[in-house]
């Protein structure tokens, strides 16, 4: 089992919606933050990230508007909708005490 897959299938909505709530962002950019961030641990490839932008989209968590650029090239920016952000908040509060509880039983307090 691959579990760095799992991980990363059971957080990527999180990661995304993090990114976006810092500001409007396109798709690559997204990969290249993740990237950079992450010190190179995330590489999303656009066969990953598409189709979680659009579920996101779907699910009214993020919302995406066409930007004309000056060169004439169209590009789809992703902003976080208020609900995205309610969502967002939930599931960090949730990492936190998820990890907390992980950390507490793999490095526990000598007392």
């Amino acid at each position: 089992m691959n579990y760095v897959r799992e991980l990363l299938k059971g957080n990527t909505d999180c990661l995304l919606l993090s990114l976006i709530n810092r500001q409007p962002t396109y798709g690559y950019q997204i990969i290249k933050e993740l990237e950079k961030k992450s010190s190179g641990y995330f590489q999303f490839k656009e066969g990953t990230l598409y189709p979680a932008l659009h579920r996101l989209e779907k699910s009214k968590l993020i919302k995406g508007e066409w930007q004309l650029l000056p060169n004439g090239q169209q590009r789809r920016y992703y902003y976080i909708t208020e609900k995205g952000q309610q969502v967002l908040a939930n599931r960090l509060a949730t990492w936190q005490d998820f990890s907390a509880a992980v950390r507490a039983i793999i490095h526990p307090k000598i007392s």
